[in-house]
């Protein structure tokens, strides 16, 4: 991609975000917890990380406002609508998922 103008950079990297939004919105089944352990960064980190990119840019962006954006919903009525309390195998999958995370931290830090 080295070879493509900002622009377009941007642009495709735009387009595959979106991409991506409506791909989690096709998907509600699979919960932040289940994104956590896998991935590492859930729907709020998403939201997180445009309200710093806004902030970057000197543009405002609350966080209330990007979680709306990348739910396509209010946070609470998703909330409400898909999301399920996380089992007993997901909450130790996620700790063991984070015990894991801060050993690596640990190791780079020492290494």
């Amino acid at each position: 991609m080295h070879h493509l103008d900002e622009t377009t950079r941007t642009e495709l990297e735009a387009a595959a975000f979106r991409h991506l939004l409506r791909h989690l919105d096709e998907h509600k089944e699979v919960q932040n917890i289940d994104l956590m352990i896998l991935a590492d960064f859930c729907r709020n980190c998403l939201s997180k990380w445009l309200v710093g990119a806004a902030e970057e840019r000197g543009a405002e962006l609350d966080y209330e406002t990007a979680r709306e954006y990348v739910y396509g919903m209010p946070y609470g009525e998703w909330k409400e609508k898909y999301q399920l309390d996380a089992t007993s195998e997901q909450q130790a999958a996620f700790q063991a998922q984070q015990a894991r995370k801060q050993g690596r931290e640990e190791s780079s830090q020492n290494g």
